[in-house]
């Protein structure tokens, strides 16, 4: 498994109704809720950033086909929206999308622009399955630990808090081997590479320190 961002997207949010700072790989921009839910319309809300993500990829989606066709398309655009509806007390939602463009565009072509529209990766990702799991990072200590160590660095682990997320022995699998009792081998990688990994880890299982330095909180 390997996530496709190197650095995830990243939210904040104060004491300010309802304003989050989203942090992204080159930037950081507001969301926000409109005034009839409590808050400023300082920033998309996130129905709207999740309506765009879609009308941005079927846009991009399209260029590149027209690019690589050669056709003249100078212009397209989008109109994206849904709703809900609930029917023997299963809801579902429909969004549904308008292409229209702004200089003539042969049937044939637009039939097969339709297609392609369709086929978009963000459309992929709404159509299939879907799974969302929420891990909650903990800072606490707990009693029992378990040392991996060489002559130069230290992972921990914390049996209590792993949430098997399995991002470790997915996304680094030479140093974390769960079906080994002992599964982890601090020699399988660089430092480097394991204290990023060990970052990730989102429960607080796993702790990482350089055996010359003093040990973090694990």
């Amino acid at each position: 498994m390997q996530y496709k961002f190197e650095k995830p997207v990243h939210g904040i949010i104060g004491n300010e109704k309802y304003q989050c700072t989203i942090e992204w790989r080159n930037g950081k921009f507001i969301s926000d809720e409109p005034v009839t839910s409590g808050g400023k319309d300082a920033g998309p809300d996130p129905d709207t950033l999740l309506l765009s993500s879609l009308t941005s990829c079927t846009l991009i989606t399209l260029r590149m086909y027209i690019d690589r066709k050669g056709w003249n398309v100078p212009q397209i655009a989008v109109n994206t929206n849904m709703y809900q509806e609930t029917k023997d007390g299963t809801a579902t939602t429909i969004v549904d999308q308008d292409i229209i463009f702004s200089s003539e565009v042969s049937e044939e072509q637009k039939n097969r622009l339709h297609e392609i529209a369709e086929r978009c990766p963000i459309s992929k990702i709404l159509q299939g399955e879907i799974k969302i799991r929420t891990f909650l990072f903990k800072d606490e200590d707990t009693k029992r630990k378990i040392n991996y160590s060489n002559d130069e660095i230290t992972v921990v682990w914390k049996p209590g808090f792993c949430q098997h997320s399995t991002r470790c022995f997915t996304q680094l699998p030479e140093v974390f081997n769960p079906r080994i009792k002992k599964w982890i081998d601090p020699n399988g990688a660089s430092p480097e590479k394991i204290d990023e990994q060990v970052k990730r880890c989102p429960s607080g299982a796993l702790r990482f320190y350089y055996n010359s330095e003093k040990p973090k909180p694990a």
